[in-house]
């Protein structure tokens, strides 16, 4: 079974990386549209025209189900755009019901932090209106978060100025939990936990992306075994460089994971 994972750049490595250790057995394919990155600020028309050549090329790879692992890019597929494509497309979206479901009763505030274009998109309104009713839910656009991580920059002190910058207006004291809203926000894991209360909860899609991938193809057969993986940068094999900067991306994460 041969499952495609993309996203804008290295964001969508989160996600490949909670699939791969939830199924070891399974083969994928990981598209890094690293030619277009990042796609958080450019029209929805733009990212649809990327999104088109990326499906386009997974169909020629055979895979057997697409996920996006991309926030902004699921947030602006539209339901005839999906139906011309044959084959399952899992998409993603801020952890809003998850935060709401796990801590609400905590009474505090579910901030999200995500790009423009996942802010001002149908999906993620519909879920702030479904949950704010019994939540002070606060939205947070972190555009450049996703220059940084492209950059290989995951910490410093103008990472750090510019996450301070972007929380100025939001009382912290009150946070209750962070919801990463763009799969490239989850490198900067331990820079929220310096600069947060130590009490916040941290909530990403990726647990919930991957679930409801096996759920749709029926995978709980490869939770076991050893499948390979092909890396590629907008539609080119990745070189020896390319390699290390996705092995050290996904060393980051096991321990982004193990805060």
């Amino acid at each position: 079974m041969k499952i495609g994972i993309f996203d804008s750049g290295i964001g969508g490595l989160s996600v490949y990386h909670r699939a791969r250790k939830t199924l070891p057995g399974a083969d994928f394919i990981y598209y890094a549209d690293e030619k277009n990155v990042p796609y958080g600020q450019k029209p929805p028309e733009t990212v649809r025209g990327y999104l088109k050549d990326i499906f386009g090329f997974m169909l020629e790879k055979d895979v057997k189900a697409v996920v996006v692992a991309c926030n902004t890019a699921t947030s602006v597929l539209s339901k005839q755009f999906r139906e011309s494509f044959s084959l399952p497309i899992i998409g993603m979206e801020p952890a809003v019901k998850k935060a709401a479901d796990l801590y609400s009763a905590e009474k505090k505030t579910i901030v999200v932090a995500a790009t423009p274009n996942t802010i001002k998109g149908d999906k993620l309104k519909r879920l702030v209106q479904r949950y704010s009713e019994d939540n002070d839910i606060v939205l947070l656009p972190m555009p450049h978060l996703v220059d940084f991580a492209e950059k290989g920059v995951f910490d410093g002190e103008q990472v750090r100025e510019y996450i301070k910058n972007c929380l100025a207006e939001v009382d912290l004291s009150k946070i209750g939990t962070y919801v990463l809203g763009c799969t490239h926000f989850n490198y900067f894991k331990k820079i929220y936990t310096d600069i947060l209360p130590h009490s916040v909860h941290y909530v990403d899609g990726n647990e919930g992306t991957v679930n409801q991938l096996i759920r749709v193809m029926k995978l709980d057969s490869f939770r076991q075994g050893e499948g390979k993986t092909e890396f590629y940068f907008s539609g080119r094999k990745i070189d020896a460089a390319e390699k290390e900067k996705i092995d050290n991306c996904l060393k980051l994460l096991d321990e982004v994971y193990n805060i």
